[in-house]
């Protein structure tokens, strides 16, 4: 099977790919110019608009790099037909890592712990003052993307050995790397989680709000995948590759991601909301009026319930034009979340948003989007002498 198929990007698709770039591209760059004017008139807006976009990037980019470790831990034919794109999201990463400037130099405008004036009259600032100040925060970022860095690096230096055939010493390194790099991928999250969004209030706390966070990427990061497969299928080499059977394993995982951010949710809101206490019920008062209620209602139903209700199909598991209107949809209503998770700490009372809520995914999605696609193209779509590859064509044909 595997001689009869060429793996290798066609001159059709290579050329879909490089107009997608192209498109993707030039949209991006002319919401981040856009974006930057506005940083101008309205400076504050800028990096509360950027914060939450470049979350849900980051999400994306870093999730995939925790499935492509999950297939090499777990085996099956499952990770296979998602491995080159995983690979190639996991390089977008050292892009993030630059994207992340704006960030660094907009922090007063987005933490109220950047203000020594603030810390000196707050007692809880004070006592926090340990873990959350600049110093601190911009190395614990930079630790985050090493680590996140090294680990895309070896896995993919060592694929393209594999795919040169070096016998099968490189896949048993990427195995034994991803038991301790999915370890780092959950601490990492958990503190990026507190660090980026979570210290916008610094006087509340979540135990649960890294776990969160670690169910979103993996949601975000699978129906960004589904996706992108779907949009293949239609040509070769993935229309001779790609099967239902691979379509419905992979809305399987979505469906799983679906129920775990959901419960994730709710037992955050029933543990805050049970406890009562003055420090920590604040945070969903503002997120449960003045507007921000029917967001919370929308992601109930259309983040969780319809989705849900949805991917219980086998038939629909198996449909490529269904599944990937519900990942999409699932994307769609991830921008929701996040947007939910940051905008209410900067908009007390009332529901609020801005054009530059609009054109900071648009521009940061169009240059990541961009960048993927650059990468994905370096490689074959399916690794050439993967342990688990004559599995994962056969599979799909049983």
């Amino acid at each position: 099977m595997t001689a009869a198929v060429d793996f290798g990007i066609t001159a059709d698709l290579r050329s879909r790919m490089r107009s997608w770039r192209t498109r993707s591209g030039i949209v991006g760059i002319i919401a981040l110019v856009a974006l930057i004017v506005g940083a101008f008139f309205e400076p504050h807006q800028f990096f509360r608009s950027y914060l939450w976009a470049y979350v849900f990037y980051v999400g994306v980019a870093v999730g995939c790099l925790a499935w492509l470790m999950t297939q090499y831990l777990s085996g099956g034919a499952w990770g296979v037909v998602v491995r080159r794109p995983c690979e190639a999201a996991a390089r977008t990463i050292p892009l993030l890592a630059v994207l992340f400037v704006p960030i660094a130099f907009g922090l007063s405008a987005l933490y109220l712990w950047h203000h020594p004036d603030a810390v000196a009259k707050d007692e809880i600032l004070r006592h926090k003052q340990v873990y959350l100040n600049t110093p601190f925060f911009l190395i614990r970022t930079a630790a985050y993307f090493a680590g996140w860095i090294i680990f895309e690096w070896l896995l993919n230096y060592w694929s393209a050995k594999e795919d040169r055939g070096d016998t099968d010493w490189p896949h048993k390194r990427m195995a034994r790397l991803s038991a301790p790099g999915l370890v780092f991928w959950g601490f990492s999250i958990t503190f990026m989680a507190i660090d980026w969004v979570l210290s916008i209030e610094p006087h509340w706390f979540s135990t649960m709000f890294g776990m969160l966070f670690m169910a979103g990427q993996g949601l975000s990061s699978m129906a960004f995948l589904i996706t992108l497969m779907v949009l293949l299928s239609y040509v070769p080499p993935m229309s001779e590759i790609l099967t239902p059977r691979h379509l419905h394993d992979l809305g399987k995982l979505l469906l799983a991601n679906v129920m775990v951010w959901a419960y994730f949710s709710f037992s955050q809101l029933l543990i805050i909301w049970a406890g009562n206490l003055p420090h920590e019920i604040p945070w969903y008062l503002e997120r449960l009026r003045g507007g921000w209620q029917f967001i919370g209602l929308a992601l109930i139903f259309l983040h969780f319930a319809v989705p849900f209700a949805l991917l219980l199909s086998r038939d629909l598991k198996r449909n490529f034009k269904f599944l990937a209107g519900i990942a999409i949809f699932i994307l769609f209503m991830r921008y929701v979340d996040i947007f939910w998770l940051v905008a209410p700490s900067f908009r007390k009372g009332a529901f609020g948003m801005s054009w530059m809520d609009f054109a900071a995914p648009i521009g940061l999605g169009g240059i990541w989007l961009a960048y993927f696609l650059m990468q994905l193209e370096k490689r074959p779509l399916m690794p050439l002498h993967d342990v688990h590859l004559e599995e994962a064509l056969e599979h799909g044909r049983e």
